[in-house]
């Protein structure tokens, strides 16, 4: 007991240090005169928690520990997976039209988080690679639709398969310089180059417009008419087609209707991969690369595949991200998204599709429930993932895979 006190001093000694400096003093102007006060009750109540928190986390490391083995989710067959999945997705088709403006835009921006999570789980979850640039991809696909709206006048869905293909380009060209990287070596090179598209999207100003992006850029059209209030000369509304009168909410609706099919898709496709060959041959170089060289599989083809497919979802999402905003610009495509597109992927469990999915909803909703706060938001953030990698790091819903054991 006394070890455990005098290790609960010293790390509420070193958490005031730390947060003395960044939250412990107030910059006041009064005048020309500019002093720090201190606040004294903040710094001594963030010392008090570390020292309480060190003190009981011993006992609370061996209670989680007991309530991780006994957590269990109950495991369903293929016909009630199928009838559950069946209903999910009748109740995400009706349910915009029950409920409100606000909510059906954070749903929308829930699903494109969730293809953004399925195409990086393909290449950190069922590959291994770690990829800290994928936001690249995202922005890839993003200012494809910008750029040939732009400059050649393409629609939402004519520029989809381009934006998803030019991505994969991207990601096949990526995988060339990292084959032979592994581990931090490959984050390091992934991270530089999302760092290097950011900055390519702001010097190439003629072309991209450089820090203000481009914008204008039209919503998704209805079987080729226009969702909005007034069409373009020579052109009929979608509304006028049906006889109805204009909602702004029937466009919120029906973007989100669209990245549902997108985010379906995406999940669809994404399974099926894993149960082909290839879905195989990346479980097999995530395991061990040297023993699945030995079984007669490339390594090099498999990377880059999984490098191109995983970019085209971004690319999708990317199309959809800036038809969705209406508008493009480089601070939408920083790090930090990279960083939390790679948190659903770990907060869920590496290689779940489900708790993908899961995180996606919890990383997305939470924030906005929460928004006084927000300036804490990154603070939560990392320790909800502290908290997490302690107490499951495998996951929120770790994937399940098939295995055979002998009794000895």
């Amino acid at each position: 007991m006394a070890k455990r006190i005098q290790h609960a001093f010293f790390a509420a000694l070193l958490a005031g240090v730390i947060i003395a400096p960044i939250f412990g003093f107030q910059i006041l102007r009064v005048g020309m005169q500019t002093t720090l006060q201190p606040d004294w009750p903040m710094i001594f109540w963030g010392m008090g928690l570390v020292f309480v928190f060190q003190l009981i986390r011993p006992s609370l490391l061996s209670l989680l520990a007991k309530r991780q083995q006994s957590f269990s989710l109950p495991r369903l067959n293929d016909k009630t997976r199928q009838v559950a999945l069946f209903f999910i997705i009748i109740g995400a088709l009706i349910w915009p039209f029950f409920s409100g403006r606000a909510e059906i835009d954070i749903a929308t921006l829930v699903l494109i988080y969730v293809m953004l999570g399925l195409g990086l789980n393909i290449v950190v979850g069922f590959a291994g690679l770690l990829d800290l640039g994928f936001v690249g991809f995202y922005a890839v696909g993003a200012y494809t639709y910008a750029l040939l709206y732009y400059w050649a006048g393409w629609g939402f869905w004519a520029s989809l398969p381009a934006a998803g293909a030019m991505a994969a380009l991207f990601g096949y060209l990526l995988g060339f310089p990292v084959l032979r990287l592994r581990g931090d070596y490959l984050a390091i090179v992934t991270l530089g180059f999302g760092e290097i598209i950011r900055l390519l999207l702001i010097n190439l100003y003629p072309i991209t417009g450089g820090p203000d992006g481009i914008s204008g850029i039209p919503k998704p059209t209805v079987f080729g008419y226009v969702l909005a209030r007034r069409a373009p000369e020579e052109q009929m509304t979608f509304h006028e087609l049906m006889g109805w009168k204009f909602n702004n909410v029937d466009v919120i609706i029906y973007l989100y209707l669209l990245a549902l099919i997108l985010a379906l898709i995406t999940l669809f496709v994404s399974n099926r991969l894993i149960r082909m060959p290839i879905g195989r041959a990346w479980e097999a170089l995530r395991e061990d690369e040297i023993a699945c060289r030995s079984l007669g599989l490339n390594p090099t083809g498999i990377k880059l595949s999984a490098f191109t497919i995983g970019a085209m979802f971004a690319g999708f999402g990317g199309a959809f991200f800036a038809a969705r905003q209406g508008l493009v610009n480089p601070e939408s495509f920083t790090f930090i998204e990279s960083a939390l597109i790679l948190a659903i992927v770990v907060l869920g469990g590496m290689g779940s599709q489900l708790g993908v999915i899961l995180a996606a909803i919890l990383l997305t909703v939470v924030p906005e429930i929460a928004r006084q706060f927000a300036e804490y938001r990154m603070l939560i953030f990392g320790l909800v993932m502290v908290v997490m990698m302690v107490w499951r790091p495998q996951g929120l819903l770790p994937v399940k895979r098939p295995h055979v054991e002998l009794k000895a």
